[in-house]
């Protein structure tokens, strides 16, 4: 049963992740105003690792914990 629930978590993972890629190359080919995504997904990841990296080793230590999630199998 855990391994079904933690198997279900990683699919939605995988599923987001998709996601994500899909709005990023829509806002590359379509512009900044993509009508549909309803956000600047591209502005967003910017903002995030800006922050990320204005604190030091905590920001290290999740850019290791996102890398991780990108890069598992």
């Amino acid at each position: 049963m855990f391994d079904t629930i933690i198997g279900s978590f990683k699919k939605l993972t995988e599923a987001g992740l998709a996601l994500i890629a899909l709005a990023i190359v829509l806002q590359v080919i379509f512009g900044a105003t993509v009508p549909f995504i309803g956000g600047d997904i591209i502005g967003s990841i910017t903002g995030i690792v800006a922050q990320l990296g204005a604190n030091g080793l905590v920001g290290l230590a999740a850019i290791a914990v996102i890398y991780s999630l990108f890069t598992r199998d």
